[in-house]
């Protein structure tokens, strides 16, 4: 009940948009290659700045 009014950090909320676009790419991936690739290197992007902030 408490963290209900807690922030997420930076962190988790980049880590939540890497999971987000790694699923998308997944679904992607039968009907639309060109847009999995492209989901696949945004995922890509925000884990190298999840990397940086560690």
């Amino acid at each position: 009940m408490f963290g209900l009014f807690n922030k997420k950090s930076e962190k988790d909320k980049l880590y939540e948009h890497y999971q987000k676009l790694t699923k998308e790419a997944h679904g992607l991936s039968t009907s639309n290659r060109k847009l999995s690739d492209q989901k696949t290197y945004e995922a890509e992007e925000v884990m190298k700045k999840l990397e940086q902030l560690k």
